[in-house]
């Protein structure tokens, strides 16, 4: 470590410990830690190899890797394919636990068949055990009008109404767009929505770079958390494993295991230009296993 990677997490940590301890927070679930099969296809691309292919081979390392679930897209279109999803994990030893989607929601006309449409992929995926849903919401080149924000928040009430009833938790995922002016997007969502029904999958490399310090993603919606995103950086590149970096993920944890904070870890090693790989995508995923187990503890 050196003196300017001290200084930050000498200052993650003090911001960290100095936030108050959320009040109510219930029991933790027993910790689960999966992979984002996003980065994965890259990797499979950089070969001309397409991630669809591939699959079962990509199952069997992931759990010799050490994790317990692979997060992909949930279909809409073929609700079908979410059980043959969930019965190739299965047959690989991985568990159905977390599925990622888009959800373009903002527009008049269009919300709600599209909702209703996540809702038909959804009810598949609950049946063949699938308990979360990612869900991160369209984007468009300008900023969504404050009717569009509106409209769009009734949409996510609804979809987390309808998969609460179903036994399974909404996690909103954010992007860069979202954190325009002052991650203006980013906090309507969760001021216009009910916590109980809407939850935060805390991609915690997206939101940082989009100008939100963790401390403060952490006292504001840190307890809608039902699942997380972890990826690091150094100078402000994405790194090819989990490890230390831009993010003090040491203080990250710890006020995540205070406050008994909904312990599902998705990594997710993506790459971005210049971006440096001087590993295979097996063992940058390995060392990313281990230092999720050092780190947070699971």
């Amino acid at each position: 470590m050196n003196r300017r990677q001290f200084l930050q997490r000498t200052a993650a940590v003090t911001a960290l410990a100095a936030l108050p301890k959320l009040e109510a927070a219930p029991p933790p679930s027993a910790p689960l830690v999966g992979t984002q099969l996003y980065g994965w296809g890259q990797y499979y691309e950089r070969k001309d190899k397409k991630l669809a292919d591939h699959l079962d081979e990509i199952f069997s390392i992931v759990r010799d890797c050490g994790y317990d679930y692979a997060e992909h897209s949930l279909d809409s279109a073929q609700p079908e394919n979410n059980q043959k999803l969930a019965e190739q994990m299965k047959a690989k030893g991985l568990k159905p636990v977390s599925l990622y989607t888009n959800a373009t929601v903002y527009e008049d006309g269009k919300w709600e068949t599209n909702t209703q449409q996540i809702l038909q992929g959804a009810r598949a995926a609950q049946k063949a055990g699938f308990t979360r849903l990612t869900c991160d919401p369209g984007v468009g080149r300008e900023e969504k009008t404050d009717a569009q924000l509106k409209t769009q928040a009734n949409a996510l009430e609804l979809l987390g109404t309808e998969l609460v009833k179903m036994g399974m938790k909404l996690g909103l995922h954010h992007h860069t767009p979202a954190m325009r002016s002052k991650a203006r997007e980013y906090h309507s969502n969760f001021k216009l929505t009910s916590p109980e029904k809407v939850g935060f999958c805390y991609d915690v490399h997206w939101v940082y770079r989009g100008g939100v310090a963790p401390e403060d993603a952490l006292k504001d919606y840190g307890s809608r958390i039902v699942s997380w995103h972890l990826r690091q950086s150094r100078e402000a590149i994405w790194w090819e494993d989990l490890d230390t970096g831009d993010l003090d993920y040491v203080a990250i944890a710890a006020y995540a295991k205070k406050n008994n904070l909904a312990p599902v870890y998705t990594v997710e090693l993506a790459l971005e230009k210049g971006t440096k790989i001087t590993r295979s995508v097996v063992e940058n995923h390995q060392r990313s296993r281990a230092y999720v187990k050092q780190v947070f503890g699971c």
